[in-house]
């Protein structure tokens, strides 16, 4: 049925007409309507109501259709994920499901104290504990089940870059613009017990390596630093690359780091001697973040390497944890990479920002990622598909965490009627660092 408009609605809608083709240039068809519409008294005027009309509805329809089918998608994706739970009630139990995933649905929890942009975010190894770095000079101590704030860790005087539990969660540390590392006593209050000095430029990451007895960093004067925990003296310089090094990531057995840099590469660098393993060339812009695919993920990894080379990386066993890297760079991309030869195996293309935050699922067949598109994409590794946008309400997202806490296995006051401590499980929750000042929760 068509519809009707009043005289009033026409007027508008023909001066507004008119106004786009004198704009637009159209001056023949302009003083041809303008007789057809008898609007011959009609002259242009920039400050009219109808002025750009046309234009501003056309670019608003085109928003609102975009918006339309973002709300599509996610509430398929949310009515899947219903469909799923009533067709599995025994998924219920989300908390100890190993393959859990976030769902398109918001946050829940929004951490909110700090005072400036949160670059990283770190949980204990044990408990439900997470720390934020932030460009406001502190670290934040939460309670990510509750939400609640335990304490506020001052110490460093500029930007803190990156801050990570060792794997007893006894100690923190921490990597500052201030060229200060610091270590934390988290039994004692969090005291700061160690400085480690060196760095001449912003420290942009720092790792334990495993063992807990050394520290690995990065920095913006172009050296990977390796760091003796008990002396605080640097014991090893490295500089793989000449320009800002923006990440260095180690392997799980503590034989080689993975470097992200500024100069639009990545490497894997031996610790051992500082042999360069692997240089990754292919990324357009700087190189955010870069990390080593765990063991469980190399089945995914070879499987997508399959269908889309038909070549078969070849490693030895004992190598699977140093087998494939994945890095993120800020032309969108995400890139899986063979260790060995150096060799694109393959590209992740959806994000539409700089991508920055990346993190395996402990199943080993997903990757997730953070960008600045404010978005948290999960990509089905075998198949190279993302099949989950998660929208974080924040545009720029800075880092991004898995929660690897194991909780039971214990006897204690939740054993069943038979006497049984409850088997250990695995607690799932995401974390991830925005600039809106917040840390964002999901969990089941």
């Amino acid at each position: 049925m068509p519809v009707e408009l009043t005289d009033r609605q026409k007027n508008d809608l023909h001066k507004a007409m008119l106004d786009y083709l004198h704009s637009a240039g159209y001056h023949k068809t302009f003083e041809q309507f303008k007789e057809e519409a008898e609007q011959l008294g009609y002259e242009p005027d920039p400050n009219s109501k109808t002025s750009d009309l046309l234009v501003k509805k056309w670019t608003s329809v085109i928003r609102l259709q975009k918006k339309i089918v973002d709300l599509e998608s996610r509430l398929a994706q949310a009515l899947q994920d219903t469909a799923n739970i009533a067709a599995n009630p025994a998924s219920l139990n989300q908390r100890s499901n190993p393959d859990w995933l976030p769902t398109v649905t918001p946050p829940k929890l929004a951490l909110t104290g700090h005072r400036a942009n949160v670059n990283a975010v770190a949980f204990h190894p044990l408990y439900s504990v997470l720390v934020s770095a932030s460009d406001d000079s502190t670290m934040k101590v939460w309670d990510w089940d509750t939400g609640e704030l335990e304490r506020t860790i001052q110490g460093h005087t500029r930007r803190v870059s990156d801050c990570e539990y060792d794997s007893k969660g006894k100690f923190l540390v921490s990597g500052s613009h201030d060229l200060f590392i610091k270590l934390w006593d988290v039994d004692n209050e969090y005291k700061n017990v160690a400085t480690f000095r060196g760095h001449d430029h912003s420290i942009s990451t720092v790792r334990f390596l495993p063992g807990d007895d050394r520290i690995v960093s990065a920095s913006r004067d172009h050296s990977v630093r390796i760091w003796e925990v008990a002396t605080t003296h640097c014991i090893k310089v490295l500089r793989p690359h000449g320009d800002w090094i923006r990440a260095a990531i180690p392997s799980t057995d503590g034989r080689f780091v993975v470097t992200s840099c500024m100069d639009h590469t990545a490497q894997v660098i031996e610790l051992s001697n500082g042999n360069r393993r692997a240089e990754f060339r292919g990324h357009d812009n700087v190189v955010e973040n870069a990390v080593f695919a765990p063991k469980n993920a190399v089945p995914s990894i070879s499987e997508l390497a399959g269908l889309k080379t038909g070549v078969m990386p070849s490693t030895a066993p004992e190598d699977l944890s140093v087998a494939f890297v994945a890095t993120a760079s800020r032309d969108q991309k995400i890139k899986l990479w063979d260790a060995r030869t150096g060799q694109c195996l393959h590209t992740l293309v959806g994000h539409d920002g700089w991508v920055h935050g990346l993190v395996f699922h402990p199943n080993g067949r997903y990757l997730l990622s953070a960008a600045d598109d404010g978005s948290i994409r999960i990509w089905e590794i075998a198949t190279g598909r993302c099949i989950r946008k998660v929208e974080t309400g924040e545009r720029f997202v800075s880092s991004l965490a898995w929660g690897r806490q194991t909780v039971g296995g214990a006897a204690s006051a939740s054993e069943g009627a038979n006497g049984q401590a409850d088997a250990p499980r695995r607690v799932n929750v995401i974390a991830c660092g925005c600039w809106d000042y917040t840390v964002k929760i999901w969990k089941p």
